[in-house]
């Protein structure tokens, strides 16, 4: 099975999907034990799947330009990959822990978290974008660049959780869950292995979330596993679930199943949303290195936004509706723009800041060099 083959990973017939790439309510023999979650779903939820998946592509988007002027170093597209992220976010409950990767912007907006404070950290402002304690970050922990790291967090909090008495215990409103987001090039990571094995050691309350877009950057999945990846999971005893991740209904649904049964005290799952990276790794990555038009073009016609349009449309939403989202994500993502430009230079000073936790007498002999250095110039100091 090649790279660009049609049917990677998304024809295996235990896949969950439940609405076909053209938007048909079909769902796959696999998808039947969900549907009870889907049928519980108010015209409401449904229409704010859509618009969460729309925002956050328009907010991408003006992302990657602000990265293309200067005003970032680095932006992580997540183009692409809306469904995944946006039908699992929407599956926590409000008390669960999330660890997200670094592309995860739809996950970490629904929670609470400013995407402002996104920007700041790809600007170089900050070390760590928001505070994972404050109450109006939901739970939401740090974006983590280092691979896979972050799962031996997960699994350590979710350690805890379990030690503490914070699920199983029977109360939905107060037992706790851990889902952590990874890719399919974290998954070869050993940091993964090792959260998996102490996760099914001591049956964490915790989901593992991998996205697996195809591409571990120029490298394909097909040369990293030559089972589906679902399958790592299981073989440390974790269920594992794969499911079509450019569909928001399959992926709210498995995943709601997923954390209510780790939060029960069930222990750990894991889940593969079979997705596609639509744009590039990164901003400093040229996808046409390394993949061709033809498949693009066939991911294409799977897009997780049209895909949910074209249900609503057949649900009967209205011209207007889809006319306020698109209204909204365009100012949404004006505003993002407006206050990008607004942050202003980066302090010099932030490159000392917590290098250690109390004075050094070496950082603070370079931070003065560096000033004696920078008025040097005729124009003088930043």
């Amino acid at each position: 099975m090649t790279p660009t083959d049609d049917t990677v990973a998304c024809d295996e017939p235990d896949l969950v999907r439940i609405l076909d790439a053209d938007g048909t309510y079909a769902p796959s023999p696999a998808a039947e034990p969900y549907l009870d979650l889907v049928e519980k779903l108010a015209d409401t939820d449904l229409e704010q799947f859509y618009r969460d998946m729309v925002v956050v592509r328009a907010f991408d988007q003006q992302a990657t330009t602000l990265q293309r002027q200067g005003q970032l170093a680095l932006w992580p597209p997540s183009f692409g990959q809306e469904a995944a992220q946006v039908g699992s976010a929407r599956a926590a409950r409000p008390q669960d822990h999330l660890f997200p990767s670094y592309r995860e912007h739809v996950v970490c907006t629904i929670r609470g978290v400013d995407p402002i404070d996104i920007i700041r950290l790809m600007r170089g402002m900050t070390h760590g974008g928001w505070d994972p304690y404050d109450p109006k970050n939901g739970n939401t922990h740090i974006y983590t660049l280092v691979l896979g790291s972050h799962t031996l967090h997960a699994t350590g909090l979710g350690m805890g959780l379990a030690f503490d008495g914070k699920s199983g215990t029977g109360d939905v409103d107060r037992d706790e869950a851990v889902m952590v987001y990874y890719g399919d090039g974290a998954s070869s990571q050993g940091d993964v292995h090792e959260a998996m094995v102490f996760a099914a050691s001591y049956q964490t309350p915790e989901v593992f979330f991998l996205q697996n877009n195809q591409w571990a950057i120029s490298v394909p999945v097909s040369t990293q596993a030559r089972v589906p990846l679902a399958q790592r999971g299981a073989g440390y005893g974790i269920p594992s679930i794969q499911l079509d991740g450019n569909d928001v209904l399959a992926s709210y649904a498995v995943t709601r199943r997923a954390l209510d049964e780790a939060r029960a005290g069930e222990g750990p799952r894991a889940i593969e949303a079979v997705t596609y990276r639509m744009g590039a790794h990164t901003t400093s990555d040229d996808p046409t290195k390394y993949r061709t038009s033809d498949e693009e073009a066939s991911w294409a016609r799977r897009d997780p936004i049209a895909r949910m349009r074209a249900y609503l449309r057949g649900r009967g939403a209205s011209d207007s509706f889809f006319a306020e989202v698109d209204a909204a994500a365009a100012a949404g993502a004006e505003d993002v723009r407006e206050r990008t430009r607004a942050l202003g230079a980066i302090p010099v000073s932030t490159m000392f800041d917590h290098v250690y936790s109390e004075p050094h007498p070496l950082v603070e002999r370079e931070q003065a060099w560096l000033a004696e250095y920078e008025a040097s110039f005729e124009e003088g100091a930043r």
